[in-house]
């Protein structure tokens, strides 16, 4: 079992884009959702497909299992997605050490950019990144699996 502790920031510059190491163009959807509970599908550069499971209504911390499984039947699971897939590209970009993934939103979310920083540290507020927006950990309609379920959140920076 892994531990995913993490914050999340709207995104309200491009200036990440320049510092942006690698990307990856994810598909994602999810077969079950429940509060504190969620069972998702990834498929990576139409390469790789992994199914992920959490646990935990925490703000900064849940359990996370992850298992690569066959492209073919990430693929065939699809027609058992429950809401929208969700489409983005993922940004890997480091700053003062810390690596931020940075997903820009695709299709019915196109717009939405937001930051995501993985770690168990306090990270002051003067070592982030100018080009973060808003903090929006805890805020559920940022989750993956709302954007996936449920409405598309107002975008405000």
């Amino acid at each position: 079992m892994g531990k995913e502790v993490e914050r999340k920031f709207l995104v309200s510059s491009t200036a990440w884009r320049d510092l942006a190491e690698a990307d990856i163009r994810i598909r994602q959807f999810y077969l079950a959702a429940a509060p504190g509970r969620t069972v998702r599908v990834r498929i990576s550069d139409g390469t790789s497909a992994e199914l992920t499971l959490k646990f935990g209504s925490k703000a900064r911390e849940r359990d996370e299992f992850e298992y690569p499984i066959p492209l073919a039947e990430a693929e065939e699971m699809r027609a058992f997605a429950i809401g929208r897939v969700i489409e983005k590209t993922r940004h890997h970009v480091r700053h003062r050490g810390y690596l931020y993934e940075v997903d820009v939103f695709g299709g019915m979310l196109a717009g939405l950019v937001v930051a995501e920083l993985e770690t168990p540290e306090d990270v002051p507020d003067e070592m982030l990144p100018d080009w973060l927006g808003r903090e929006v950990t805890g805020e559920h309609k940022f989750y993956n699996a709302s954007l996936a379920l449920g409405g598309i959140p107002e975008i405000a920076a």
